[in-house]
């Protein structure tokens, strides 16, 4: 498995057959391993389940074909799952033939897109369009609508901790506490601080000043009483923001003196001059 995906999993050649749609029996159909949901919310499911036992499933799931006459959900796994509950024997399914990257793409975007994922289950997602598919972060925001630096953010997330991901993974901290964690220097701290704004409820602007305090060098001397004021540092993060939705990369803002330094962050020669052009017309 240490070959990645890419290794194992050879797309389809040759020309598709025409994707149909049938009614197949339920347990005919099996989950798709890759899959990046790996919750599912029991009391929504059941919810569907009672929509699907008065209304049948509205909209068809889409299977390729598998081995033995079965087949592999590619999209539709909560709808798949709701008829299970509901006691439906037969599914409505679009039959196409996809490759493994291809059924994996579908996937990743079809869940992206809900909007129902939890964070760290849409940057795995994001992870795998980069690495597995070799998307660019730019062309996975176009796939899944997102901005460029919102899929950046997502992807920083994988940073954390595996104790901190599953607070993110639970609800316990929200996407904003991640980010505002991965500030602290190393993973103790980010431990350390992830454990105490669970307990006491730190905001997300709480987080963030707890983590620029723990990764502050120490200082001794008259420069120790010297240190920046609580509102500049949060303009800083204001700035960084409005500029990253604004040029669409990464960008950080640090004060300095009276003013900010402002530093942009690129994956290739051919996006910051891509930006350049656009600044320039």
């Amino acid at each position: 498995m240490g070959r990645g995906l890419a290794a194992i999993l050879a797309p389809t050649e040759g020309a598709e057959p025409v994707p149909e749609l049938r009614r197949l029996p339920v347990d005919l159909i099996a989950p798709n391993p890759l899959q990046p949901r790996k919750a599912f919310d029991e009391a929504a499911l059941v919810a569907l389940a009672e929509s699907v036992k008065e209304r049948g499933v509205v909209q068809p799931v889409l299977v390729r074909p598998s081995p033995g006459g079965t087949y592999e959900l590619v999209a539709g796994e909560r709808r798949w799952r709701a008829a299970r509950l509901a006691g439906l024997e037969l599914l409505p399914a679009v039959v196409a033939t996809h490759g493994e990257l291809e059924s994996l793409e579908i996937a990743l975007i079809e869940n992206m897109v809900r909007e129902d994922l939890n964070p760290i289950e849409e940057a795995r997602a994001c992870s795998m369009l980069v690495d597995e598919l070799g998307l660019t972060r730019e062309e996975v925001g176009r796939r899944v609508g997102r901005s460029r630096v919102a899929v950046s953010n997502l992807l920083r997330l994988l940073d954390l901790p595996d104790e901190v991901l599953e607070m993110l993974i639970e609800g316990s901290l929200t996407e904003g506490h991640g980010r505002a964690l991965l500030t602290a220097p190393d993973h103790a701290d980010r431990r350390r601080l992830a454990r105490t704004a669970v307990e006491e409820g730190w905001t997300v602007r709480e987080t963030e000043a707890r983590a620029r305090e723990a990764a502050r060098p120490p200082e001794s001397g008259p420069k120790a009483s010297r240190g920046l004021h609580p509102d500049q540092e949060d303009a800083a993060i204001r700035l960084g923001d409005a500029f990253g939705r604004a040029f669409g990369t990464d960008v950080k803002v640090k004060p300095r003196g009276t003013g900010y330094t402002v530093a942009l962050s690129f994956d290739s020669l051919d996006e910051a001059l891509q930006l350049a052009e656009r600044l320039a017309a």
